[in-house]
Parts: structure tokens; sequence; C-alpha cells
């Protein structure tokens, strides 16, 4: 138990789809906990990482990309972000400086209207390196909500986002540590994880409407005698057509898919993985609450 005073707290990492904030996570942590991909609602559920600096403690909150919600799956994603945002002492509001402000950005921030005041709320340009105006960009999406504090940064730069969490931690009020000082992961089991690494490296490889429609689930996860752990992952697709876009031409697809998930499982739990992968059709899925609640949304 650490002797003197301490402080902990809650901050939401928000914004709409593919702005950065997963990557910003894992960079401010020096760990990867939340999965990333190139396209949008890489992130369907609530995140938490943890860091941990001599008297302090942060425990981020990483939130699906705003989005208008198109069926059951999307109306959950928008509830984790509201339950975040109820919970939080202070709001990192991540945009991307490459492109103007857009409707989404919008409910945004209405949604943030509520807290300003309440709670410090942190106004984060990122992608500042790829940006052609960032400057006037930025000032674009501070007229949404006027009076934030607003910082540029490129998420992939660890000397920004040092400098930014350094800023959160000070912003940290009195209280007890969350979790034991050497925890990065938050309440994410191991099984939930090797799920979300499947579905990551699915989401990189697919295109068009397929990645959106995958679900992932751990089946099995048992370590065995010979030193190797055996991980059964089930990925659902909604449509029988979609089954053979995932397996791929002999089976190449999914075999890309297993190799890049394995690597990352192995480096996660140090020991060497046997990922068996299998494809499952569900139809629906994503508009079925009772499928939201089997697959481990709800």
């Amino acid at each position: 138990m650490r002797e003197g005073t301490t402080y902990s707290g809650f901050v939401a990492l928000v914004g709409k789809p593919n702005v950065g904030k997963s990557t910003l996570l894992n960079v401010m942590l020096g760990a990867k906990v939340a999965p990333i991909s190139p396209k949008p609602q890489t992130t369907r559920k609530r995140v938490r990482g943890v860091y941990t600096e001599d008297n302090r403690q942060i425990v981020f909150v990483d939130t699906p990309g705003w989005h208008e919600a198109e069926d059951a799956l999307g109306e959950y994603m928008i509830r984790q972000i509201t339950e975040a945002l109820a919970e939080v002492n202070a709001v990192v509001w991540v945009v991307d400086l490459r492109h103007p402000p857009t409707p989404e950005d919008e409910r945004v921030a209405r949604a943030l209207a509520p807290l300003r005041g309440q709670v410090p709320i942190l106004l984060v340009g990122n992608k500042v390196d790829a940006a052609k105006y960032p400057e006037e960009a930025m000032r674009g999406y501070a007229d949404l909500l006027p009076g934030l504090e607003t910082r540029m940064i490129s998420a992939q730069d660890e000397r920004d986002a040092r400098s930014l969490r350094g800023e959160l931690l000070a912003l940290l009020p009195e209280g007890p540590f969350f979790y034991p000082e050497n925890y990065a992961r938050g309440d994410q089991s191991a099984e939930e994880w090797a799920a979300e690494i499947v579905r990551e490296e699915a989401m990189k490889r697919l295109k068009e409407e397929v990645p959106y429609t995958i679900a992932t689930k751990t089946e099995e996860f048992e370590p065995r005698e010979n030193g190797m752990f055996y991980i059964r992952v089930n990925i659902y697709v909604e449509r029988e057509n979609h089954k053979p876009i995932l397996i791929g031409a002999g089976g190449r697809m999914l075999k890309e898919i297993g190799a890049a998930a394995r690597k990352q499982l192995e480096v996660f739990l140090g020991r060497r993985v046997y990922l068996d992968l299998q494809v499952r059709v569900y139809p629906n899925w994503r508009k079925d609450p009772e499928a939201l609640r089997e697959l481990g949304y709800i």
C-alpha cells in the first residue's frame, strides 16, 4: 500500500470514428490495450487503460467513435460513450486536423456541452503532422464548443503523448488508486483481448462492408502441458456469402489473420500460442440485443 497522499481519476477519450483515440491511448500508456485499424469503429467497447506515475494514477477510458446509431450494436456503442462520460474527472476530445469539422464532430460537441465547467475538457487536434492547415482546422473545432483549452499533437509521437499525459496527471483529484501500480489493462480479460486482436487483424485486411459485420468471441483459452496456449476464437459473419471472403482462396485470408493475431498474442502471453479460428454465420447479429448479449457486448 502506497503511503502519503495519492491522486487518481478517470479520463475519457472521445471523438468521432477514426481520429486516433486508441493510438493515443496506447502511446500514452506505453502498452497496447486497445485494438487499432485504419477503419472506423474498430473500438466497439469501452477500453480501460491504467497509467501510474509516483503518487498519481490515471484510468483512461477509450470510447467508440461517436456516430449515428443504425442498429442495436450502434446503440450499444453510443451508450458506452455516455456511460463513460458520467464517471470521468476529465475529458480529452480528439479531432482530426486534416479535415474541417463534420456533423459527427458537432454531435460530440453537443454531448460534451453539459460537462463544460463541470470537468476539464481538453480539445486535442490530432494528426498535426499530416494536416495542411492545422491552425485553421483547430479554430473550426474550437468554435463548436468555445472556451476549451486546445492542443495540437501527433498521437504517434511519444513526446506529444508524454506532454499530454503530464497535463492530465496534474488534473487528478486526491483519491486512492483504483488498480495496482504495475497494472495497465483495466478490466479486460485475456480472453476478451484475444478476441479483440483477432477482430483487429481481420478488420485490417477485409474490405467494403465485411469488416463491420464481424464479431469475435473466445471459446477456449487454456495452457497445455507442452507449454503452449491453446486459444479457439469464433469469427461471426452475418451472411453465408461473407464466409468465403473471410476465409479467402485456399484459406489464405484466414491464415493471414491467424498468423498476425498469433504473433501479437505470443508477445502478450510470453508463450507459444496455437490459435484455432472458426468462421460461423450469425444472421443479423448487430440488430439483435440477445445476440449482443451472447457475444459479450451487453
